[in-house]
């Protein structure tokens, strides 16, 4: 019995000898092993419209590199928002990261330690990832000496699609009318408006109900009347609102507004609107971004139309138009892996991956290299990036109640409450007001 008993108690401990030896060889085994190897990185964006377009990226990065990229999409982009800066707080931001936002908001993550200064990446190999991007994708993301910002200066984000704010032109309503090429001055541009209105046909449309595309188009005016430096000179205090050749700017709008050369209701119209009318074949002429290739492919597929520089009204000097970085992703300085997201952001933005995303989602890519295979409306907007400027890279911002004044004022004008020179008089009022406070202060 006892020899029995011996028997059965050798048995049962050689039995939990095997199932404990089987199971340290499978925790051991070459699946863990490769488990305990995969390398990731985390991927906030509010993009929504390229999500499948990213997922499709991360599975061919990670079967070229082995290292997973986690995507993560959190949209609406004031949604989006919120949440960046609710883990900037906790200090629980992902590897990579966008900052939707003004410069300023930018100047502040990376003062306070949360962005990647990118700059010796971006000129490691005599320059070879700079080199393949466009200048105006970089200027975003980049903190010149001096800057206003007190930022050390260097590049801090990388963009993966660039941008600009053209004018689209729709092919088959000019001809109705005679008009085998679009107007390159602001003369032909009025003298096509009246064969257009003499058939009934809608002028210009565009989402001017957002005051920022009124500022955008003032702007490229303002550059082509009075040149860069003087609009500089203007937001720095040292020009007057009230200068005759902002008059003249102002003025455009006034005659747009006396030839009919607006569609109806422009002013307190939005971009989704504008970009419906452009689509559907009910206004001639549109003022909007490289995006609305994307969106005018899903409204009318068949739409017959190019893109154009706004007409000049100057020879003195040339059309300047608003543009440079799309979206940018930036690093998390405090990321345990920032390696490897510098690495893949920087082939992200190689060649195949940017032919890839601008194929998909019909956007302009910020690798100069990967023009070859755009739409041709793409292409024309590519054309157009020397041209570009924007106001985060101006390195002076104008106060955000003159700006309201300004394009507030503007739509008054539209809808012929006030006169260009009374709106002239009226905003250098309120930049002087502006510049007395921060005087006193």
């Amino acid at each position: 019995m006892e020899q029995r008993n011996s028997r059965f108690c050798l048995f049962f401990m050689l039995s939990l000898f095997i199932i404990f030896l089987s199971v340290f060889l499978v925790s051991c085994g070459p699946n863990a092993q490769n488990k305990e190897q995969v390398k990731s990185i985390k991927v906030w964006h509010w993009m929504s419209d390229r999500e499948n377009a990213f997922l499709e990226l991360a599975k061919r990065y990670e079967k070229e590199t082995g290292v997973r990229v986690n995507f993560e999409l959190y949209a609406p982009s004031d949604t989006y928002t919120q949440k960046v800066r609710a883990a900037a707080q906790t200090n629980t931001l992902p590897d990579i990261f966008g900052i939707l936002g003004e410069k300023r908001d930018f100047a502040s993550f990376v003062k306070s330690g949360y962005v990647y200064d990118l700059t010796e990446e971006i000129n490691k190999d005599q320059g070879s990832w700079k080199n393949k991007l466009f200048a105006k994708a970089l200027g975003v993301n980049e903190f010149e000496q001096g800057n206003s910002f007190e930022v050390k200066p260097g590049i801090y984000g990388i963009s993966i699609d660039v941008t600009n704010i053209q004018m689209l032109y729709n092919k088959d309503l000019l001809q109705a009318v005679g008009v085998d090429n679009p107007p390159k001055t602001w003369r032909e541009l009025v003298e096509v408006n009246k064969k257009l209105k003499a058939k009934g046909i809608q002028g210009l449309v565009s989402g001017w109900g957002e005051t920022w595309m009124i500022d955008c188009f003032a702007s490229n005016y303002a550059f082509n009347i009075m040149g860069k430096d003087k609009v500089l000179d203007t937001i720095r205090g040292k020009v007057s609102y009230a200068d005759p050749e902002w008059v003249e700017v102002f003025d455009l709008f006034r005659e747009m507004r006396d030839e009919g050369m607006l569609a109806s209701g422009v002013v307190t119209m939005v971009n989704k609107t504008a970009e419906q009318l452009f689509a559907n074949n009910r206004a001639a002429f549109a003022f909007n971004g490289s995006w609305c290739v994307n969106v005018y492919k899903g409204m009318n597929p068949d739409l017959n139309y190019g893109a154009m520089l706004p007409p000049k009204v100057s020879d003195r000097y040339p059309m300047t138009i608003w543009g440079g970085a799309g979206s940018s992703f930036m690093v998390n300085t405090k990321s345990k892996e920032t390696q490897l997201a510098v690495d893949f952001l920087k082939w992200m933005t190689d060649t195949p991956q940017q032919v890839f995303l601008s194929k998909e989602t019909q956007g302009l890519p910020s690798n100069k290299d990967s023009l070859r295979d755009i739409p041709m409306v793409l292409s024309q907007f590519a054309s157009a990036m020397d041209n570009t400027t924007h106001p985060n890279v101006w390195g002076v911002s104008e106060s955000p109640l003159v700006i309201e004044t300004f394009d507030k004022g503007i739509q008054s004008i539209i809808i012929g409450e006030k006169t260009p020179e009374q709106l002239a008089r009226e905003v250098q009022k309120v930049k002087e007001r502006e510049m007395a406070k921060k005087t006193v202060n």
